[in-house]
């Protein structure tokens, strides 16, 4: 049955890791609309403030993490702080992730670590810091952000590519372990989103042409698009989702 309650998330303590702008605190307000008390992280401790006092200014529960998702110790400490200090994390969105562009050939070993040691480690690190700790409440749901380049490829991104397709392979195999548990683990797979980061491809005539033509709906995405897909994924509707990503891409993955 559906009612008022069905896609609510009062009190289910949210972690948002890169949500100091972008993707991630668009992804965060979203939650936090829906009733859910927010952690916001960083590693930009001043990006990080001025979000969460953008967040409390629209009347929303909303404290701030500041650490590096890449470091085990600094993940484990500050999941640890968080559920001392604020309840138990219910409700975990991986979102910190970087891309660096370069020709296959030209790609330095240093930029392919970075790419998959925050995009991939990150992800696994935190998820398993907070799913220790729900699978001993047994309930939980982790969020994890792919891409569409979890599934398809572009000249110039092969870190990126490789991270997003191992990260969805990793939602999935999170999905299968963690299920008896209690928890659900599904993707969410955005594609070209105007955000600040990419306000100079935003810009860009071309790439913007060419983004317009691959969408079948014909235009970027609006981050604020995003928001309504983690608040199901995160909430009772989703009971029997499990696995999943969902590719939230004006239909670029559906067309050749």
């Amino acid at each position: 049955m559906i009612d008022s309650r069905t896609f609510r998330l009062d009190g289910r303590l949210a972690l948002v890791t890169g949500s100091s702008t972008g993707i991630g605190l668009a992804l965060a307000r979203g939650l936090a609309q829906a009733g859910a008390p927010v952690v916001l992280n960083g590693r930009d401790r001043a990006r990080l403030a001025a979000a969460a006092a953008a967040l409390r200014a629209e009347g929303h529960t909303v404290r701030e993490s500041a650490f590096d998702a890449t470091d085990p110790a600094a993940v484990e400490a500050a999941v640890a702080s968080i559920e001392a200090q604020q309840g138990p994390i219910e409700i975990l969105v991986n979102n910190a992730g970087i891309t660096r562009r370069a020709p296959f050939t030209e790609l330095r070993v240093e930029d392919w670590n970075a790419v998959m040691g925050t995009n991939v480690s990150g992800p696994f690190l935190v998820g398993q810091a907070v799913a220790r700790r729900m699978v001993a409440r047994r309930r939980g749901r982790i969020i994890n952000i792919c891409s569409v380049m979890s599934e398809l490829g572009r000249p110039g991104t092969a870190a990126y590519t490789a991270s997003k397709g191992a990260l969805k392979m990793l939602t999935k195999a999170m999905a299968i372990e963690l299920a008896a548990h209690g928890i659900t683990v599904n993707g969410i797979g955005p594609g070209y989103f105007a955000t600040e980061l990419t306000a100079p491809l935003v810009a860009d005539e071309q790439f913007s042409a060419w983004v317009a033509k691959r969408a079948p709906i014909g235009r970027w995405g609006r981050v604020e698009e995003l928001a309504p897909v983690a608040v199901f994924l995160a909430s009772d509707a989703a009971a029997f989702v499990n696995g999943h990503v969902l590719y939230v891409d004006g239909g670029m993955t559906a067309a050749l």
